[in-house]
């Protein structure tokens, strides 16, 4: 395996902490949500920064394989909802639903190009057979 880029960031007080990259363009105080009993405010969380990666990296390849059939491109977005749950047995796991809309294609064929970027998409290979993971087209 070849290392093409290494992202790094430190995480210091948990879920009411902060996350900051070695390179300083993302640094944000991190707060637990009201809906998990905590403060809430101004701040992220883990799942809003696992949503927003999640999300970018799902559009690019929505992009690759959208070019790569030849498929017309005009717009596309793609919006990652990550939920944190606890199972019966009081484990706590996330999972996924993507939305993905590209302009111009029917839903059947946005959803047949979100089939094809699941199988390229890092974070679908990252997460494939730990995390539910449900893609919708809109």
């Amino acid at each position: 395996m070849k290392t093409l880029y290494t992202a790094v960031a430190t995480a210091h007080g948990g879920r009411e902490g902060h996350v900051r990259s070695d390179d300083g363009v993302l640094d944000v105080d991190m707060r637990v949500p009201k809906e998990m009993g905590g403060p809430g405010g101004r701040g992220s969380n883990p799942e809003q920064l696992f949503a927003a990666g999640y999300g970018a990296c799902f559009e690019s390849a929505l992009r690759t394989v959208a070019r790569m059939d030849r498929k017309p491109l005009t717009d596309a977005h793609v919006t990652a909802q990550v939920s944190f749950n606890v199972t019966d047995d009081k484990r706590y796991v996330l999972s996924v639903v993507l939305r993905g809309h590209v302009e111009g294609l029917s839903k059947e064929e946005t959803h047949a190009l979100m089939e094809r970027a699941h199988q390229v998409c890092p974070y679908s290979n990252a997460t494939r057979g730990n995390v539910t993971v449900e893609l919708v087209a809109d």
